[in-house]
């Protein structure tokens, strides 16, 4: 039963069951009392039943209001699904170098696969356009499931995360090759490149990917990467990039440090959007 049943429902319920209670209970104490005032045997017999069958009605219809009363009270059970898949995402380490290198024969042998997955955008590097759509956008707070936590090492008025580029390739020095705003469909991994400065080990990061406000991945752990450097996140979600817009965001002890957004249009691909 939802909240709004409940409200509107329940009391009318609870009135009814009230008054079967009390007509019951009346109708259980005349019959009491005719049982104990009435001279005739046969007379007394009928009360009897009748006391015995509406002291037993009474007692079911007060049953049913206690249960009745229980579940109105009961809170509604929460059927929200939460889906949280954890992305893969580190700055640059050595097990991140063999990754690197790798990736350009893995790209080799699906030659086919990789050219319709091929971004043909180029990036809006409008300042004021993207402050615009920033001022348009809902502020989001960090997920608690990636907030889970407590720094050792706080905040520098000098710490910075710099501006997100989106890519389906990196090089050797993990800069994105060919950064784009907009890609197709389909099933691939997406980095996500960016510079860091004044980190410090201790401190606590997270990263959240949204689709279409939703969150559908991220991450959360201690910060073990140096003060200074390149990094980048990537995405290769199991069900492969749908339609629509996603946004991912950078956090560092709880307070939102960079965010960036792409769009997944294979349309607009085709056409060289």
């Amino acid at each position: 039963m939802s909240i709004l049943e409940k409200t509107t429902i329940a009391p009318w319920i609870m009135g009814t069951l009230s008054l079967l209670i009390v007509f019951a209970l009346l109708v259980a104490v005349k019959s009491w009392r005719e049982l104990k005032s009435s001279p005739y045997f046969f007379l007394r017999q009928q009360a009897a039943q009748r006391l015995q069958t509406y002291s037993l009605v009474s007692l079911l219809l007060i049953g049913v209001t206690l249960a009745t009363a229980v579940l109105t009270l009961q809170e509604p059970v929460d059927e929200t699904i939460r889906v949280a898949t954890i992305a893969n995402a580190k700055p640059v380490t050595n097990e991140i170098r063999s990754l690197v290198a790798s990736t350009p024969s893995a790209l080799e042998t699906s030659e086919t696969a990789v050219a319709s997955q091929a971004p043909i955008s180029t990036l809006n590097t409008d300042p004021l356009a993207e402050r615009s759509t920033e001022l348009l956008e809902i502020a989001y707070t960090l997920p608690e499931e990636f907030n889970q936590y407590e720094p050792s090492a706080d905040l520098k008025e000098s710490t910075e995360i710099g501006r997100l580029l989106f890519s389906t390739e990196i090089d050797s020095d993990y800069e994105a090759v060919n950064p784009a705003n907009i890609f197709a469909e389909g099933n691939y991994t997406i980095y996500a490149t960016f510079a860091y400065e004044e980190m410090q080990d201790g401190m606590v990061w997270s990263w959240v990917w949204r689709h279409e406000g939703d969150v559908v991945s991220g991450g959360n752990e201690y910060w073990n990467y140096g003060a200074d450097g390149p990094g980048y996140i990537y995405f290769n979600p199991e069900e492969g990039f749908q339609n629509g817009d996603y946004k991912l965001e950078v956090w560092v002890n709880g307070e939102l440090f960079t965010q960036s957004d792409m769009t997944i249009n294979t349309a607009a691909v085709s056409a060289g959007n």
